[in-house]
């Protein structure tokens, strides 16, 4: 049913079905403007008032309202308690070829491996799906690995988080041989896997993808366990890679041996953007690997986050004199490290210069008797490089006319590789050993 009246049939779904109306999601249905390309808010989390939860109830109703229904193209279904039924009654409406939904947001719900099995199935025979959030639910290895097999068969999907979800080593192997021949999806989300190895076999995988696959646009490799030797590894591949704009490398065991390879990749390769290194341990001889790439001409690094590196005087003076210099680098955020006075005095130049305006940077600096210091100001890198590069825009609390997502990417990405071809399927449970690991005899 496609109709201004969407609210009235929600209530007729209710008392047909015997479910108890939720207010939460009424209220949302009645204050839905009536547009193209509506994003139902119905988050279980706000920030003014307090809201039932959705359960899988309310999504058997919500599901019979939304059959047949091109004019919401959009589901924010975050922070509720959604479980594998609730789950399986989306899977069914994904599968309406009627359908118009392009977004779908399942972070932080209860649904387990179950419902991501039955989710993956109705990904294979869905075409207008464009984002899909799963992180934050406890899927583990087996609704993983059939997550990654139905993208071989997708060819629409262009968003992907799948963090927090108890990933093991072969899942993630598993998603490093799929994007190996997947060219549509643009950015992929898989951090805080389980790993249990210091071998870091997952890092010669990517290593390997990213050799081959230049569609990828914002990788999150975040709390991976990520080592200098790892670090390595994924250079190498990157250095073959020409389409990665956005690298999040957050929460690792970064160095600064890993942060001379990354400055070794920067010299290299002209397409990285944005880089996180925050709450890593790259000190002050890593911040300056990293300023001396950042400082040469044909860096095109826009925006770095070294937060909480445990950089000292070096390093951050180092990281103000490159951001004076570079000609790219726009956005430095340094908070969590050691702001000697010389560093405030410093960054206190750049933002007032204009250089590094005010709200492209963590730190502001203030003067007391005589003294510099900074402060911390609650600004951090931007979470995704993709939602702000499209037209797409959020404004309502209830919902809001989206454009088509990726819209610029997608495009680009299309006329440069040839069809997926989504007939033939990698066996991924074989080859998950790395296909060439030489180990220094000193390292794991």
């Amino acid at each position: 049913m496609v109709s201004e009246n969407i609210s009235e049939f929600y209530c007729a779904v209710c008392s047909e079905n015997e479910i108890q109306i939720n207010p939460h999601v009424l209220q949302v249905l009645q204050e839905t403007t009536e547009t193209e390309n509506v994003t139902l808010k119905l988050s279980g989390s706000h920030h003014l008032r307090n809201v039932q939860r959705l359960d899988d109830q309310d999504i058997l109703a919500l599901s019979k309202c939304l059959k047949n229904n091109k004019r919401v193209t959009g589901l924010d279904l975050r922070y509720n308690n959604i479980t594998d039924e609730g789950v399986g009654h989306l899977a069914e409406l994904l599968q309406e070829e009627s359908l118009g939904l392009r977004s779908l947001d399942l972070t932080l719900n209860d649904f387990q491996r179950n419902g991501a099995e039955v989710l993956a199935k109705s990904l294979e025979c869905n075409s207008t799906l464009l984002s899909l959030r799963l992180s934050g639910n406890k899927m583990e290895s087996r609704g993983a690995m059939q997550l990654a097999s139905s993208l071989q068969v997708n060819n629409t999907l262009q968003e992907l988080q799948l963090a927090n979800c108890d990933l093991d080593t072969q899942s993630v192997i598993a998603f490093s041989i799929v994007l190996k021949s997947n060219r549509t999806l643009l950015s992929v989300d898989i951090s805080r896997p389980l790993l249990f190895s210091l071998q870091e076999e997952w890092a010669v995988h990517f290593s390997d993808m990213l050799a081959l696959n230049s569609s990828l646009v914002e990788l999150h490799l975040g709390k991976m366990g990520l080592s200098d030797t790892g670090m390595e590894r994924l250079t190498e591949g990157l250095r073959q890679n020409h389409g990665l704009r956005y690298l999040d490398l957050r929460c690792n065991r970064v160095t600064r041996d890993g942060a001379r390879f990354l400055a070794g990749l920067l010299k290299q390769n002209p397409s990285l953007e944005v880089i996180d290194l925050s709450f890593n341990r790259i000190e002050d001889v890593g911040a300056m690997y990293l300023s001396e790439a950042v400082a040469l001409p044909g860096c095109s690094l826009r925006e770095l986050s070294v937060c909480s590196n445990n950089i000292g005087r070096k390093g951050l003076l180092s990281l103000a004199h490159s951001l004076a210099v570079s000609t790219t680098l726009s956005h430095l955020y340094i908070w969590g490290n050691l702001l000697e006075e010389p560093v405030c005095q410093a960054f206190r130049e750049l933002t007032s210069s204009g250089r590094l305006p005010a709200e492209q940077t963590d730190v502001s600096a203030y003067e007391v008797d005589g003294r510099v210091f900074l402060a911390e100001v609650f600004q951090r890198l931007r979470k995704h490089y993709i939602r702000t590069n499209c037209s797409e825009t959020d404004t309502s609390t209830t919902s809001n006319t989206a454009a088509e997502p990726f819209k610029k990417h997608a495009s680009n990405t299309d006329s440069n590789f040839p069809p997926h071809t989504s007939e033939q399927r990698v066996p991924l449970q074989s080859n998950l050993n790395p296909p060439h690991t030489h180990q220094h005899p000193n390292r794991l």
